[in-house]
């Protein structure tokens, strides 16, 4: 793998370094350089600092590996791939995510998976270790999303407004969910042995990544949310 130095480097030139390239990389010194790996395919990306925002933009089958944390848009509109954040990561991660998968061992802030949709056998995935800000899952059209809650803190696993507006997908919280207020257009339950089965690679690799046991975490029971009409916006914002 081949070692660069990027802490001298503007985002335009780190960009242009790495398109010229074929092999894979490790990025040493990376301090809030934008759209690293935007549009890539078939390359592993090992990042050594805070990348900025739109890390893995329009992604399409790369490997992207944070040793630290990383700020907003990760993943914005990404294909397929992986992007796997040592750290926690800012707003609006996996936005308008359409495949691939991203792990994240810390936090997420606000609108986590804003707007993922799927189709057919492209079904984008985002595993949180900890917990996220409000709007998690706004406007989700598909997908899963999985928090796990794992920061020893007192705040909720996510704050205000989760799932406004959702209306496809599913989100999966390592919690009861007792305080959360959800919207009208999505249902909670219990997440059954079934649920957890669909869910079990995502959080097995999480494991993998950054070296939780399994039985550990799926000793605490999952909350399942999910839409429960074909046209939340009605419940939304047409009166009864």
């Amino acid at each position: 793998m081949k070692k660069l130095d990027v802490s001298t480097l503007e985002y335009q030139e780190l960009n242009e370094q790495l398109r010229d390239l074929t092999e894979d990389v490790e990025l040493d010194g990376c301090c809030g350089q934008r759209f690293i790996a935007a549009g890539f395919s078939g390359r592993n990306i090992v990042i050594n600092g805070v990348p900025g925002n739109a890390l893995g933009a329009y992604l399409n089958g790369s490997e992207i590996t944070v040793n630290g944390n990383a700020q907003d848009a990760v993943g914005d509109t990404m294909n397929n791939g992986r992007i796997i954040i040592h750290g926690s990561i800012g707003d609006a991660a996996g936005y308008a995510m359409r495949g691939g998968e991203i792990y994240v061992k810390g936090d997420a802030g606000y609108r986590a998976g804003i707007h993922m949709k799927e189709y057919k056998e492209k079904r984008p995935v985002i595993v949180i270790g900890g917990k996220c800000g409000s709007f998690l899952g706004e406007y989700q059209a598909g997908g899963i999303i999985i928090v796990l809650g794992l920061t020893e803190d007192d705040k909720k696993i996510v704050s205000n407004f989760a799932c406004t507006g959702m209306h496809g997908g599913k989100v999966y919280l390592r919690s009861s969910a007792e305080g959360i207020n959800f919207p009208k257009n999505v249902t909670t339950s219990t997440a059954s042995e079934e649920d957890l089965a669909d869910i079990n690679e995502y959080i097995a690799e999480f494991c993998k990544q950054f070296g939780y046991d399994m039985k550990t975490i799926l000793s605490v029971p999952f909350t399942k949310i999910e839409p429960d009409s074909k046209n939340p916006y009605k419940q939304m914002y047409v009166a009864n």
